[in-house]
């Protein structure tokens, strides 16, 4: 008998050869340093994942840091924070830059520090000893100035909540020189100092009154600064009156136990705010905190208020590309999709965990393309019966509900050629820690599978969508394949492009390459 190893397929030989193993030591391929920087900084919140300690994270981001240039670090920072939406990598970067390359770290600063919880983050990264310093620094010091100086005292008294280091922190290290008196009346107001109360900001002479006597009207404060006080009903309505979008969201239960929603005029008002285009937009939420909300949501909000989340759902996934042809998408309920997905944090852990935004993206393709199917896989395919009729909400839902096995990232697609199906486009959501197809030979299951659905389908693209800062995959980056990271809906837009042949052959690196540093 022939030897098999010796003759194999043609389309054996042409799979790539994979050149590393995941965290369950099964084959995979290995991003570039450049691709994985960029995954790390659209996935990693510097948190314990399933696999990967914060530790671990860390210390990987900034060794791809230092194996690339530093204009890609900086481009990779701006586009994590203005585009990904993330709060601890960009400052990570942002820091290591201080070390790297001075000047890209100046001119990427405003872009990536651009309120008072991303400088809190920036200064901590400093000072923790993690980059190779363990104080500001000269350029390091003169940015934060010069941002300080840049705020109104509004958006500082804004600024002022959160701890570790706080504000006062800050400006007791850095030192600005006040340029008004009001400035030099909230410097010493912050840091508890004799300071011209008749000269301070209006809006901490409004703090400062509506503590006292709780009477006046409830000042524009960030409410962490209102519920360290002891509020009563009418306080909470006015607070709930005029709270921006973000602060809604994360206090629907807090407004039912405190009886808000007993004025039905304030629950319109309420549902009217969370699914505003405009205010949803300008919060730069990602889809997963809606359905946070919605899952976090108790029996005492009325059913409006839940609703108007349905429908804020639905605005927050509105450039999910609509695609021509048939589209298949495939979200891993795998085990170890169980971890939350911004990691674990002592106190502070999300209780969306990565197979809620799985769901979440296929429900939200299904929505776009009512004829696309929907392939939820763990060692094999699992059946769930959706309906692009249903809400994203509902159906992110029911997918999540499934589930919990191994991980085989192949069984989609072996199932999709045991039928020998049709299909332009294909989309993984995954952690890509793939193991129960672990197979000998020179690729992985997973692009066995690819290149036998590519003989009927030589046209078609594959999108794997990472949602775990790991750095392998089981797909190789190729011209029709793109492996991009993150859970914000900007992924969608990617993904958009992608289909429609709008990217070149470095896929997401040439996305990020394109970044401006002004």
């Amino acid at each position: 008998m022939a030897n098999k190893s010796l003759f194999q397929t043609l389309a054996g030989k042409l799979l790539p050869k994979t050149d590393a193993v995941n965290h369950e030591r099964c084959r995979a391929y290995l991003f570039t340093p450049k691709h994985a920087l960029a995954q790390y900084a659209a996935t990693g919140c510097l948190n314990h994942t399933f696999y990967a300690g914060a530790d671990e994270q860390l210390a990987k981001v900034l060794e791809l840091a230092s194996q690339v240039d530093a204009a890609f670090v900086a481009k990779t920072a701006i586009w994590a924070r203005e585009q990904g939406f993330m709060k601890d990598m960009p400052a990570v970067l942002l820091a290591a830059l201080s070390v790297l390359d001075g000047e890209r770290m100046a001119k990427a600063f405003p872009r990536v520090v651009d309120n008072g919880r991303m400088l809190r983050s920036f200064v901590q990264v400093l000072r923790s000893g993690q980059v190779a310093r363990k104080s500001l620094g000269t350029r390091p010091k003169k940015l934060v100035q010069q941002y300080l100086a840049s705020r109104t005292d509004a958006q500082l008294v804004k600024d002022s909540v959160g701890n570790a280091p706080s504000l006062a922190d800050i400006v007791k290290m850095v030192h600005p020189k006040p340029s008004t008196e009001s400035r030099r009346a909230f410097y010493g107001w912050l840091l508890g100092k004799a300071h011209d109360e008749a000269a301070l900001p209006q809006l901490v002479k409004d703090f400062e009154a509506f503590k006292a006597k709780k009477e006046s009207e409830v000042p524009d404060v960030p409410f962490q600064m209102l519920t360290a006080l002891d509020l009563g009903k009418a306080e909470w309505t006015a607070i709930a009156k005029k709270a921006p979008w973000q602060m809604t969201r994360m206090n629907l239960n807090t407004f039912a136990r405190h009886g808000v929603y007993d004025d039905a005029f304030l629950v319109n008002t309420i549902a009217n705010r969370l699914k505003d285009e405009s205010l949803i937009r300008k919060a730069r939420a990602f889809p997963y905190q809606l359905l946070a909300a919605y899952k976090a949501a108790g029996a005492e909000v009325p059913a409006k208020i839940r609703d108007a989340l349905h429908d804020a759902m639905e605005i927050a996934t509105w450039n999910v590309p609509a695609i021509d042809g048939k589209v298949y998408v495939c979200p891993d309920v795998s085990g170890s999709m169980r971890s939350p997905v911004t990691g674990l944090r002592a106190g502070a852990t999300t209780a969306i965990q990565c197979v809620d935004v799985a769901a979440l993206v296929a429900a939200s393709v299904l929505r776009k393309n009512p004829d696309a199917e929907v392939l939820p896989f763990e060692h094999q395919v699992v059946n769930v019966d959706l309906s692009a009729r249903d809400s994203v909400m509902t159906n992110a839902q029911k997918l999540a509900a499934v589930g919990g096995g191994g991980t085989s990232c192949s069984a989609p697609l072996a199932r999709l050629n045991a039928k020998r199906a049709k299909g332009d486009l294909v989309i993984f959501v995954s952690d890509n820690e793939s193991w129960v197809d672990a197979r000998a030979g020179r690729g992985t299951a997973t692009m066995v599978e690819w290149e036998a659905f590519k003989q009927r389908n030589p046209s078609a693209k594959l999108v794997c969508i990472d949602l775990q800062p790991y750095g392998t995959t089981q797909a190789a980056e190729r011209a029709d394949i793109l492996n991009v990271g993150g859970f914000s809906d900007h992924v969608f837009e990617l993904v958009a492009t992608f289909a429609t042949g709008g990217l070149d052959a470095a896929h997401w690196v040439e996305v990020i390459e394109k970044v401006k540093l002004e």
